[in-house]
């Protein structure tokens, strides 16, 4: 029986986000039980590094996994940031889309969608409400409440169940949360080895981690370093589309279309406004809101025939050499170590980024498999690990695509080393959203083989002298053993006394190790 179109549009729903991400929570990153655990530390410890370092705290965070059955833990984060005040807790913990971190800015986080996918997915597989213990400054004077939270679906916003005054001797935040079909493990994507990796990229931070065993970890901060605020970018000309100047003209207080170009777009300064009418032939004194598609159209077209200085890199902030190096030696505690900063440069022809690259050697490096070390490759973005998508990654391709037997590595996948990758951006290309893997710019993917490049160097030299001393030690202990023989066997022969060849054997090994590293022998 055929059915009238109003008849088939009787069941037409409306979703909030909240409803979309309850039957997608696989979009979250919530898919496979150690999958979906690992992604709950991760949002949590993001936003705690975030506010801590906002306020110019050392951000200092303890975690306790708690088993209470098969695939059921309770989880307490905990840390020292600036807490939140109390009518913002249901919309951090409870609204989708809701946050602060909206701007073309570096941030480890943009979507909103953090600590209240956490909540949902724990009231998902659980049913138990969040329970929320906020200690924060207003007015100079220290306030404490304590929550217990449930997400209202349908609504989009948090249900307040209870709630207490408490007298809290600091400030921070402390979350508890159940959780059902989820799994700690000890593997490359589990929850501890995601703790590890937020370590090496933030060593200003200190991790204090109890796991479901009862067995605490402490990892300590290597640095006493804040890392600055980045500070927001406007968008560059070249990197903009015709929908983005429409949103501009639309959500704008300017009254004239040539003041909100230059006020709106970095490196748009009065003298390009005039270049770009003479190439447009459009009136630039007219109101935004009566700018229109084709007229955006050609200025964006237009854009890509003028010239532009490349977009301002000031408002990124890298981890820096010594501070990956630190964060290295004090996780890995390798035998040797090399990091590099590059200079920043541009994709998709106007979007900002830096590419930053160290490898461990040795030591504790790599990850342990069975008693042997394998080579594992550490991907990061704006400081944050990413544990999953690996193959998929372009700095994973970036990193394999290097012939690594020409720097003294013959087996790539064997070895005691730890190759530390990290893409800055106010505009990370994640290829999902599930923020795991990097597009493949062609921008990007040079720029992380050169930086592995120039460490990857360093590593041949260590190698190499490394190899050098071995060398030297055997032919030494040769030398050591027959010379004072043939010198005494000599003397007798030439009833001569036994002379010094103390200095003869010196120099017959630094000769000798200074043609394994082929330099000269200056002596």
């Amino acid at each position: 029986m055929e059915r009238q179109a109003g008849e088939l549009f009787e069941e037409f729903q409306e979703l909030t986000a909240s409803e979309f991400f309850r039957k997608n929570r696989q979009m979250l990153g919530f898919s496979g039980k150690i999958r979906s655990l690992t992604m709950v530390f991760h949002e949590l410890i993001t936003n705690s590094l975030d506010a801590a370092e906002e306020a110019g705290i050392l951000p200092n965070i303890k975690i306790n996994l708690k088993r209470v059955g098969k695939d059921h833990y309770i989880l307490e984060h905990e840390d020292n940031g600036p807490g939140i005040p109390e009518d913002y807790i249901p919309k951090v913990f409870c609204t989708m889309f809701a946050g602060s971190k909206f701007r073309n800015i570096q941030s480890r986080g943009q979507q909103g969608l953090g600590c209240s996918g956490c909540v949902l997915l724990s009231q998902m597989t659980t049913g138990k409400p969040a329970t929320i213990t906020s200690a924060y400054k207003e007015d100079g004077e220290l306030k404490g409440v304590k929550m217990s939270l449930k997400m209202d679906v349908k609504k989009n916003k948090g249900l307040v169940l209870e709630k207490e005054e408490i007298n809290p001797e600091g400030t921070g935040v402390r979350v508890k949360l159940h959780f059902k079909e989820v799994s700690y493990s000890l593997s490359e994507q589990g929850a501890y080895e995601y703790i590890r990796r937020t370590m090496i990229g933030n060593p200003h931070a200190q991790i204090t981690f109890t796991d479901p065993t009862g067995k605490k970890y402490v990892f300590k901060r290597a640095s006493k370093v804040i890392p600055p605020l980045p500070k927001e970018i406007l968008p560059h000309p070249r990197g903009v589309t015709a929908d983005d100047l429409i949103f501009m003209a639309k959500h704008t207080d300017k009254r004239r279309f040539r003041s909100l170009l230059t006020s709106s777009l970095s490196r748009m300064s009065t003298k390009k406004v005039k270049e770009l009418e003479k190439l447009t032939n459009i009136d630039f004194n007219k109101r935004p809101r009566d700018m229109t598609w084709e007229e955006a159209e050609e200025i964006v077209e237009a854009f890509k025939r003028m010239d532009f200085m490349a977009p301002p890199t000031k408002g990124l902030i890298p981890i820096g050499k010594d501070q990956i190096e630190k964060g290295m030696k004090e996780i890995l505690n390798p035998e040797f170590v090399a990091a590099t900063t590059r200079r920043p440069l541009t994709y998709r022809g106007g979007i900002p980024f830096i590419i930053e690259a160290a490898v461990a050697y040795g030591g504790k490096a790599g990850r342990l498999v069975g008693e042997q070390r394998k080579t594992e490759i550490m991907r990061f973005a704006n400081r944050v690990p990413l544990t999953f998508d690996q193959g998929s990654c372009a700095l994973t391709e970036g990193v394999r695509t290097l012939d690594w037997k020409r720097y003294g590595i013959r087996d790539l996948e064997n070895a005691p080393l730890t190759i530390f990758i990290n893409i800055v951006s106010t505009n990370v290309p994640y290829l999902s959203t599930g923020k795991q893997s990097i597009a493949p710019e062609p921008e990007i993917l040079q720029e992380v083989r050169q930086a592995t490049m120039q460490v990857a160097r360093k590593l041949q030299k260590h190698i190499r002298a490394k190899k050098a001393a071995k060398e030297e030690a055997k032919r030494a202990r040769v030398f050591e053993t027959y010379i004072p023989i043939i010198m005494r066997e000599a003397a007798l022969l030439a009833e001569k006394e036994k002379p010094d060849y103390k200095p003869l054997l010196q120099k017959v090994t630094r000769k000798a190790k200074a043609e394994l590293l082929g330099e000269p022998d200056d002596e």
